[in-house]
């Protein structure tokens, strides 16, 4: 069966890089144009030291409406609707933080996201066998030795093993880190507290390789689920009906180990994201706006008991972070 899997419809994809290099160009520039040529050296020198040992994921907060004139200043007409999707959102959420804009995106704001709202480890988190699961499915699947990992293309099945189960603890570990975020009070020193925890560009690569083995083992589960004539969510169908999907084995040659390479979330594999995470994922769709699908849940019929996420995406490539929810509920 021939299956076109959802994909965005523009073809122009914003750089969402910028923030953070223009953060540290502005730290950079001069301050006094008669500053001598010492000081203006001692600037800069300083100015790099900083960039290059803070790096910062996920920006600090900006108010909504600011953001969109910063982003979207033309008369174009999607320029128009851009802006307009951002008023309709205002009116829910206050702010927006950017995230910053490579492969790992979709899956950085959702972390991030469910991170911070954490006050409790997830009950499939808190089971015994968790941070054995690798080397569970190890033993049931042999194709899973051609799991790819960032920067590390080749490696032996213990190999593997050892370093997923170290990635899936060092989750666990973040998570506990962050119910102690949860409890604290005062505004800013919960941000600087946020921020600490993003600030390991490694140990982000990590949680993010985490994430997409606990969307493998979903897979897994779904794909037999079916097999066994057991009732799955209709995502699972369509994920298993494309041609480059069509088992476990395949979606994760195809498509998980691409995830952070060679390209990123697709909308199907939102779905798996939030089973995996037993999340709600809510996501504003602004080239979507004055249509009924500017909001989309995933899954569609989201399941009572799980905490929601609140992102947005202008494409369906690049996701941001909603925060600060309004008073006003009615888009």
């Amino acid at each position: 069966m021939k299956c076109v899997r959802w994909k965005s419809n523009q073809s122009a994809e914003k750089v969402n890089d910028s923030l953070f290099v223009l953060f540290h160009d502005v730290q950079c520039s001069e301050q006094d144009v008669c500053c001598d040529a010492e000081e203006k050296e001692k600037m800069l020198h300083t100015c790099k030291m900083s960039s290059s040992a803070y790096k910062l994921s996920v920006a600090p907060e900006m108010d909504i409406l600011e953001y969109s004139k910063k982003e979207w200043r033309g008369n174009t007409p999607v320029a128009k609707s851009m802006r307009k999707g951002y008023e309709a959102v205002a009116r829910k959420f206050a702010s927006i933080r950017q995230v910053r804009g490579d492969n790992y995106c979709a899956l950085r704001a959702t972390l991030f996201q469910a991170l911070s709202q954490a006050t409790q480890l997830p009950c499939w988190m808190q089971s015994e066998d968790f941070t054995m699961l690798p080397e569970n499915l190890l033993s049931k699947y042999d194709w899973i030795k051609q799991w790819q990992l960032k920067e590390k293309p080749s490696r032996k099945t213990g190999e593997i093993s050892d370093e997923i189960k170290e990635y899936l603890l060092l989750l666990k570990k973040k998570v506990g880190k962050w119910k102690c975020v949860s409890d604290i009070k005062c505004p800013v020193e919960k941000q600087e507290a946020c921020d600490e925890l993003f600030k390991n560009e490694e140990e982000e690569y990590r949680l993010y390789e985490a994430l997409k083995f606990l969307m493998l083992n979903t897979a897994i589960e779904l794909y037999n689920d079916e097999k066994n004539r057991r009732r799955v969510p209709i995502f699972s169908l369509l994920l298993f009906a494309c041609d480059t999907s069509s088992s476990p084995c395949q979606l994760m040659h195809n498509h998980l180990n691409q995830i952070g390479h060679s390209g990123g979330l697709e909308q199907v594999e939102m779905f798996l994201l939030a089973y995996a995470l037993q999340y709600t994922i809510q996501v504003y769709r602004l080239y979507k706006f004055s249509t009924d699908e500017l909001i989309t849940f995933h899954p569609s019929n989201p399941e009572e008991d799980w905490p929601v996420v609140t992102l947005i995406t202008e494409d369906d490539r690049h996701y941001n972070i909603l925060v600060r929810t309004c008073q006003e509920t009615m888009l």
